[in-house]
């Protein structure tokens, strides 16, 4: 098989990765604004919960969450899997695994702005919901940039962790390639597009912050 084909094939299956890395960051970011609400809540009962749920998403491996949420409703209700099971299994996974990360991120920005410039607002006569949004929050996306970046570079690697699962990625379109031909040159092109596709996230997220350096601490 030549390279051409090979790397056909190879960019069917970065489609099913790009379909991953989408719907992971379009459920996560927005689900991350109540789970940080929520860890930063006065009411202990669900403060103490929330942490729980980041302490096992972040403390647990993203694999084996993937495996419970495929098996769980088999094992645990009698439903019986489809083939969709393992795609939604997977998508469901990675949201609520990725939002305990993004909310950690969101918590942390909100926690750096200091006391001062809440207080100040309010001697201006802002209401709460005008502080956050025409000041608290601008500093925070500035300052929360870098992380995110980091995590969403992180899930493009991590979309390659959906072939434990049966779900046919680009990573595990490669391994039946390597298989099939007894070559490396599968995962050569395959990190090619990862890092490819890194790198496009790289140069967006670099002109997002050249956007917002406005703002200086």
């Amino acid at each position: 098989m030549d390279i051409t084909t090979m790397s056909g094939m190879l960019l069917s299956g970065f489609g099913t990765t790009l379909q991953i890395f989408v719907l992971t960051l379009v459920g996560s970011i927005p689900l991350a604004v109540p789970v940080a609400l929520a860890r930063m809540s006065k009411i202990r009962p669900l403060a103490l919960l929330v942490r729980i749920y980041i302490s096992v998403m972040r403390g647990t491996p993203l694999m084996l969450q993937m495996f419970a949420i495929y098996f769980a409703p088999y094992y645990v209700f009698g439903i019986r899997l489809t083939p969709d099971s393992k795609w939604y299994a997977c998508i469901v996974a990675f949201i609520i695994n990725y939002a305990a990360y993004f909310a950690e991120i969101y918590r942390s920005g909100i926690q750096s702005i200091p006391r001062g410039q809440y207080e100040a607002a309010e001697v201006l006569g802002y209401t709460k919901v005008q502080t956050f949004f025409r000041i608290v929050l601008p500093q925070v996306v500035k300052r929360i940039l870098p992380a995110m970046g980091n995590e969403v570079i992180t899930l493009v690697k991590d979309t390659s962790l959906a072939f434990a699962i049966g779900v046919a990625e680009m990573f595990s379109t490669a391994k039946a390639l390597v298989a099939s031909q007894v070559s490396m040159v599968p995962f050569a092109i395959s990190a090619a597009f990862y890092w490819g596709f890194n790198f496009l996230v790289e140069v967006a997220m670099g002109a997002l912050e050249k956007k917002l350096d406005y703002y200086h601490d």
